[in-house]
């Protein structure tokens, strides 16, 4: 079953209401949302509803800081795909605008959730804030949604036993680390990077290493470094490789890259999206005095991903 996607709350059809919504910016889809998006799937099982998952694009964040470094740890289309084996039956991915930002608390309640998308329960993590000036709070929208008629519950804060946060900022400090086990240990799968597929300078087909790049745009951008890779294609093929993300000291660009020499793998993907998950990192960027000294290191960083991946 494919994930219904709604990108607005305004004059939706009726049979896309009244479902029981977890609500928040999911950034990350990690094990936190994914245990507040569990209790909205109880609530909906328990009232015969659909489930949904109510977000925004672009993430707040960005509409409040937009001068803020990248940060976002997926894109509305990954999120859309980590939704669908939780069960979700739709997405509304709402527009965070000029007037989403003005609206205050009770507005948000009763234009977005009450009216425009006709709500039955609304599912929400601890530390849910919202409206303008983030003076909204769980217990703000159980009350309003006694008016309102839906019902709200809270999911407190979860932690791992083996005392992981489970939260975004977490994972940003673990991918900045390059601790890429302890990001998909609160991710619950492993980081990737979806793109299209650039034009590069072509070097490394002149050491035989050709690559398929892809910008970074809005991503955070983890460790610079090498990583064992694992890439989706779009016809859904994944295949194993090694990736240098960041901006090559030997050959240094203004604007970071994530490079993957997909092994095994001579096909044209110009154009093409696709989706590189960072299974592990294998050093930091390196200079080298030579390409041969390149070549011999990204041998050697290749066989170390084969043996990582294999495993």
């Amino acid at each position: 079953m494919t994930i219904e996607v709604f990108r607005g709350w305004r004059d939706l059809p009726e049979t896309a209401k009244g479902a029981a919504v977890a609500v928040g910016a999911f950034d990350g889809v990690h094990r936190g949302h994914q245990a507040v998006i569990a209790a909205a799937r109880q609530a909906a099982d328990a009232i015969g509803a659909p489930l949904a998952v109510v977000s925004f694009d672009p993430h707040p964040r960005r509409w409040f800081q937009p001068e803020a470094a990248p940060f976002r740890l997926m894109s509305p289309g990954q999120m859309a795909r980590a939704l669908e084996p939780l069960g979700v039956d739709r997405l509304y991915l709402l527009p965070f605008d000029a007037e989403m930002a003005a609206m205050t608390d009770v507005e948000f309640a009763r234009r977005v959730l009450a009216d425009g998308l006709g709500i039955r329960h609304a599912a929400v993590g601890f530390d849910f804030t919202f409206g303008r000036g983030r003076s909204g709070s769980p217990e703000a929208l159980r009350t309003y949604g006694e008016t309102l008629g839906f019902t709200v519950s809270t999911t407190q804060r979860i932690d791992d036993p083996h005392g992981l946060k489970l939260s975004s900022s977490a994972v940003r400090e673990a991918l900045k680390a390059g601790d890429m086990a302890r990001a998909a240990a609160i991710l619950g799968r492993p980081f990737a990077i979806e793109g299209e597929v650039i034009h590069g300078d072509k070097r490394g087909r002149t050491i035989g290493v050709p690559t398929a790049n892809v910008a970074l745009g809005d991503y955070m951008r983890p460790a610079y470094g090498v990583y064992a890779t694992r890439t989706r294609l779009p016809d859904g093929r994944v295949i194993d490789g090694v990736a240098n993300l960041g901006v090559r000291p030997m050959f240094e660009i203004e604007t970071p890259l994530l490079e993957v020499w997909l092994f095994d793998f001579a096909e044209d993907l110009y154009g093409q999206t696709v989706e590189t998950k960072l299974v592990a990192f294998l050093r930091g960027e390196l200079n080298f005095d030579s390409l041969d000294a390149l070549k011999v290191q990204i041998d050697a960083d290749a066989e170390a991903a084969k043996a990582i991946l294999k495993r």
